[in-house]
């Protein structure tokens, strides 16, 4: 399967009147190769186990296959992870077809704030928010893989 989603810094924290959702996430990588990462995340109370493939040249578009898994699992393979978790609050932000995705990310990570907002065709249209940013799609070191290695903390 194809995802195709595009990503843009948040300047404001103004999405969070707007949000109907919001979760803690916490992932790790067990392979943060580019070409192909492994992702274990708990979201909420569930567990999740994630593949996604190298992006296409323009970083709008990747193979991701996901499976649910038990919580205890993920919890367990979280111990196996690479060294760097993520640990992040996502707000869900729907706005005419779209839902974006806010995550504020925390401990490392903390004063990075990112939205993707997932699409159906690389140049679909969708309405802008005001507090949407500078698109920052295919910038692999906003990718999570990569703030788990190099956090948001150490770029200054």
């Amino acid at each position: 399967m194809e995802e195709i989603e595009r990503k843009f810094l948040v300047e404001s924290t103004d999405f969070i009147k707007e949000s109907t959702v919001n979760n803690r996430i916490v992932q790790g990588y067990l392979n943060s190769n580019p070409e192909r990462t492994v992702r274990v995340r708990i979201k909420g109370n569930k567990g999740f186990l994630t593949i996604k493939g190298k992006g296409n040249e323009n970083g709008t578009t990747r193979f991701e296959w996901e499976k649910e898994i038990s919580l205890s699992e993920a919890e367990a393979l979280l111990q196996l992870c690479e060294s760097g978790i993520i640990d992040k609050i996502r707000y869900e932000i729907p706005l005419g077809k779209h839902t974006f995705e806010v995550d504020v990310f925390s401990g490392e990570n903390q004063g990075l704030i990112i939205a993707e907002v997932e699409l159906t065709s690389e140049n679909e249209f969708f309405e802008q928010p005001n507090w949407l940013g500078k698109e920052v799609t295919g910038d692999k070191k906003y990718y999570n893989s990569h703030l788990s290695e190099h956090p948001f903390c150490s770029w200054k």
